[in-house]
């Protein structure tokens, strides 16, 4: 058994078919990974259970599908005894008393939880950088922004910290992160990975899944994760072989549509550009029919704001507004919104924008199978923020307005969310030393199709499975 020095940047399979051949052993990599953690400057990691950690290491059944695999759980789910923030200074000084189901799952899969990953205040941007961490740092460069919410995950596995972490997708805070880093991402299915315990239901948009280098390592996490739990009501039955399944779906002849914009989004030329050849040769290889649809669909920032402040209202509950200074200017605004302007009336506005959205994408899905997209309008901003309001030359305020261009950040993913359909980014390309997401939405409950879609461009346009910087 030969030492290891440096952190796994292969992917967390590899790793465990390193444990099972007896080359490396869960200990080395596990401590492999806390020395690289306590080196980086990313600020992706927030807390390390070091001790339980090294235990859990030191005990690992490799034979498990996970076993001894250092993970990093985002900081939003909880982690019985570890901090339970939700990246929030409101809550520096509460703990978790209970493991999430994801996380037992995963436990019983063999793996390590080791760290906990940074995230947006209530997963709500797609900046990881709050008042209670600072902001994280992309690993492609570190003056830019990872994403979020999912961020601290997703810099971590592309900057060679851990080989796999945990994320959630409310809006497009696994493929946005993922797009920025040049991982692989799945949002899936509503309900794919129970949410429990204690599940607020409302407002029906978030999904749990993982950031990762490789589509067997997502493969395998739904192997682990996905099935019905009593404590989340609306989780999906299991559906089994996730990873064995890879390459045995008939693409061939299924009908692809390419928007990059949705209709809805203003995207960066140059991404425009490396995303629709992308798209096309993936159609090309993968023996899509491409089709003309047309796709218009309305811009749901707002709406899916709206959706989002019953549960923020009620998480804060009386704490506000005396908690007010504490929060992040983009929780402050909710918060705002939320006192001012919420209303039976405008909650009803937001249902019906629902209603219309699932109507155009279900017009959309009746003539394709698969819509090709960018995961994010361009490549990654400033790590700190704000949100950006300009695209290349183009002013989103003066052009389109305040609230638009705000939107303009979370257009192409939310849609997904808000329909509760399954889609993936998967790495395009860099432009200016930066990632590029290449989005693929597919039908309700197809995801292995998306996954088969994914091998295809992985094995055909390889990516780096971790970001210049984790491999010097």
């Amino acid at each position: 058994m030969c030492a290891m020095s440096e952190p796994w940047t292969d992917d967390a399979c590899a790793l465990v078919d390193a444990f099972r051949a007896k080359t490396l052993s869960p200990t080395e990599a596990l401590e492999a990974s806390l020395a690289a953690i306590e080196a980086s400057d990313l600020n992706a990691v927030c807390h390390l259970d070091v001790e339980a950690a090294r235990a859990q290491a030191s005990s690992a059944d490799v034979s498990l599908p996970f076993g001894g695999v250092p993970m990093g759980i985002k900081e939003l789910e909880s982690v019985a005894g570890w901090p339970y923030t939700e990246a929030s200074l409101v809550f520096a000084d509460r703990q978790a008393d209970h493991d999430s189901t994801q996380v037992s799952r995963l436990r019983t899969a063999g793996a390590v939880i080791a760290a906990q990953t940074t995230a947006s205040e209530f997963g709500g941007t797609n900046c990881t950088s709050t008042k209670l961490h600072g902001a994280t740092q992309n690993p492609w460069n570190p003056e830019r922004t990872p994403g979020g919410s999912s961020g601290g995950s997703a810099a971590a596995v592309a900057g060679g910290l851990l080989p796999i972490a945990s994320g959630g997708d409310g809006g497009g805070s696994i493929r946005i992160p993922t797009g920025f880093t040049g991982l692989f991402g799945l949002k899936a299915t509503y309900g794919r990975i129970p949410r429990g315990p204690s599940t607020l239901q409302p407002p029906l948009t978030v999904t749990l899944g993982c950031t990762a280098r490789s589509v067997r390592d997502t493969a395998r996490w739904f192997d682990v994760c996905n099935g019905f739990d009593r404590r989340d009501t609306l989780s999906l039955p299991r559906v089994d072989g996730w990873e064995i399944g890879l390459d045995s779906h008939e693409l061939a002849g299924k009908r692809a549509v390419i928007s990059v914009d949705l209709g809805a989004a203003v995207v960066e030329p140059r991404v425009a550009a490396m995303v629709t050849e992308a798209a096309e040769a993936l159609i090309r290889d993968a023996g899509l029919s491409r089709v003309d649809v047309v796709v218009a669909l309305p811009q749901g920032g707002f709406e899916w704001a709206l959706s989002n402040l019953v549960g923020l209202v009620g998480e804060l509950d009386d704490r506000y507004p005396a908690c007010s200074d504490d929060l992040t200017p983009e929780i402050q605004i909710g918060m705002n919104l939320a006192e001012h302007h919420y209303s039976i009336k405008t909650a009803a506005q937001a249902d019906l924008f629902r209603i219309a959205l699932n109507e155009q994408m279900a017009d959309v899905f009746d003539q394709a199978d698969f819509v090709f997209c960018a995961t994010n309008p361009d490549v990654a901003f400033g790590a700190a923020g704000p949100m950006p309001t300009t695209v290349g030359d183009i002013d989103l305020i003066a052009t389109y307005g305040f609230d638009k261009a705000i939107g303009n950040n979370g257009a192409l993913t939310i849609p997904a969310n808000l329909t509760g359909q399954p889609a993936i980014s998967i790495p395009a390309g860099t432009i200016d030393g930066l990632p590029v997401g290449l989005q693929v939405i597919g039908r309700h409950h197809e995801e292995q199709l998306l996954l088969d879609l994914a091998r295809i461009a992985e094995r055909e346009r390889p990516w780096p499975l971790v970001a210049p910087s984790a491999r010097t």
